[in-house]
């Protein structure tokens, strides 16, 4: 019977979801890694210039942020690779391995503690995705890039993007001169905002060039390039001000926090656009909602460890410095959001 069982769950795989998950998988650990290198690159930049955080570009002169640049392009092409096999609601999930490599690797190579509660959080995040993943619908079949701008072009999707496009204006224009170098949610909104549209374009983009690999040429059509300049703006936007937010918070607190904005936002961007939800049975979505719920909880505890620095329960000072220096961080079990200045 367990031997059926799971038969039954590999057949439910097509080899085209397999493909998918594999490269997924691999995506995670280079982008992982990334996250790690080119915050060794930000500091690095920071001693001779201008911070990230505080509007300056001295990194694109430090190798060391170019390696983490490199690695993580190649996770993203796994990842791009993965989005043309598989459904974004299978796809995007699978990032929470790399806040688990984000994580242990910031706290052997820069230092930053995470708090017990955070590792809880983390696993929560994985336990969540699992359930997604498990639950995930087959991808559905497309024979043009024509048909991918049609769903686009959709009442219920244009509607989504406009409102996401006008909050992305508002926490640009309003919220990030303020609130941008002392509130996380400020940097992580617009990356994972931007995203969600980056990764509907991305699979577009993705199916164009499989279709095109498999003998139907699809660059003759106007919508693969329409599709190819969203990419590459939504790109651009994301790679700023997730530099900003790497450089002004704590590594092992932006991955998690921007995997889970990034994860939600893309997966209600998946199911307005590609009617996931309606190739499933209300098991199934009540299941995938369940996983939410346990991705946002483990977020909500990555968030409280801010609260819990030198062992104190109190919340961190709002206000910050502009130009604080790098100092280190806080020995013990706490990982404070905001890196602090050192007292004199």
């Amino acid at each position: 019977m367990g031997a059926s069982s799971w038969r039954d769950t590999y057949r439910g795989m097509s080899s085209d979801n397999v493909k998918g998950l594999c490269l997924a998988l691999s995506s995670s650990f280079f982008i992982g890694a990334s996250f790690i290198v080119k915050k060794k690159g930000l500091k690095k930049a920071a001693s001779s210039g201008v911070r990230a955080g505080s509007g300056g570009y001295s990194y694109l002169y430090e190798p060391l942020w170019w390696v983490g640049m490199i690695t993580m392009i190649v996770g993203e092409i796994a990842n791009f690779a993965a989005y043309a096999f598989a459904p974004a609601i299978l796809v995007t999930p699978l990032g929470a391995l790399s806040i688990i490599i984000s994580a242990a690797l910031a706290h052997v190579i820069l230092q930053e503690k995470l708090h017990l509660f955070g590792i809880l959080g983390c696993v929560l995040c994985v336990v969540g995705s699992t359930t997604i993943v498990l639950h995930a619908p087959q991808e559905k079949e497309i024979s043009s890039v024509s048909e991918v701008w049609d769903l686009a072009m959709d009442q219920a999707f244009i509607l989504y993007a406009s409102l996401v496009l006008i909050a992305v204006f508002i926490l640009i224009i309003y919220f990030i001169p303020s609130y941008g170098q002392t509130h996380i949610m400020v940097y992580i909104g617009v990356c994972s905002l931007v995203g969600s549209l980056s990764v509907m374009s991305v699979k577009a983009l993705g199916i164009a060039l499989k279709l095109t690999l498999s003998g139907m040429n699809q660059l003759l059509y106007p919508q693969t390039w329409a599709f190819t300049l969203v990419v590459i703006v939504c790109v651009l936007t994301q790679m700023n001000y997730l530099n900003k937010a790497l450089d002004t918070f704590n590594t092992a607190v932006v991955s998690p926090i921007y995997y889970v904005m990034f994860t939600t936002f893309t997966i209600v961007a998946s199911i307005i656009m590609f009617k996931d939800w309606d190739r499933q049975s209300p098991t199934q979505v009540v299941t995938e909602i369940c996983g939410f719920v346990t991705i946002l909880s483990g977020t909500f505890l990555l968030h409280k460890t801010k609260d819990m620095a030198d062992g104190s329960h109190t919340s961190l000072p709002v206000k910050h410095p502009r130009h604080p220096e790098d100092s280190p961080l806080i020995e013990g079990i706490a990982l404070p959001l905001r890196r602090q200045n050192s007292s004199r």
